[in-house]
């Protein structure tokens, strides 16, 4: 598509002509289709790496390592211990982490009712301190989570398995 080494790869792809085609639906790509051997009907995708952004055309991985290297960065920003080698023992320092962790979310603008919720039976955490990472890719529309959420099924079961695997 040709573009400056600045520009993201995403922004290259919304901006090109094939972008802008596929948002609005101007390809002639064929409706949805049934996974093989499934009563699932999902839409023809594009695949693409985490460059690009979660959409109902563009499938994109689950966020992985840039998710726990945003959050450390945080509570680095945060909290200074965090700015040299932690000297504590094993067991100390998850008490750390954990304890700065829940002060992160406590301190944070729009977690205004962290102190309140309910602690779940199944963990010594406030619920809720720790989200899943279903609703990761920024600002998709739920749509686009539920089909990664069904190739996932599909790849992950009998029907979806590959001849090599």
């Amino acid at each position: 598509m040709g573009a400056y080494g600045k520009n993201s790869d995403g922004g290259i792809l919304s901006n090109s002509n094939l972008g802008k085609a596929l948002e609005k639906n101007k390809l002639n790509i064929p409706n949805e289709q049934y996974l093989p051997s499934t009563n699932e009907k999902l839409p023809l995708v594009v695949i693409g790496d985490e460059a690009f952004p979660l959409k109902k055309y563009l499938l994109r991985p689950y966020p992985g390592p840039q998710v726990v290297e945003d959050a450390f960065g945080q509570l680095t920003a945060k909290f200074r211990i965090y700015c040299r080698r932690l000297n504590a023992l094993p067991k100390n320092a998850d008490t750390i982490v954990m304890t700065t962790c829940i002060l992160h979310n406590y301190i944070k603008e729009d977690a205004t009712d962290v102190h309140s919720r309910e602690v779940s039976s199944s963990s010594s955490l406030p619920a809720g301190l720790i989200t899943s990472l279903n609703g990761q890719g920024g600002s998709a529309q739920p749509e686009a989570f539920e089909n990664r959420e069904k190739f996932k099924k599909f790849f992950c079961s009998p029907a979806g398995k590959l001849p090599w695997e």
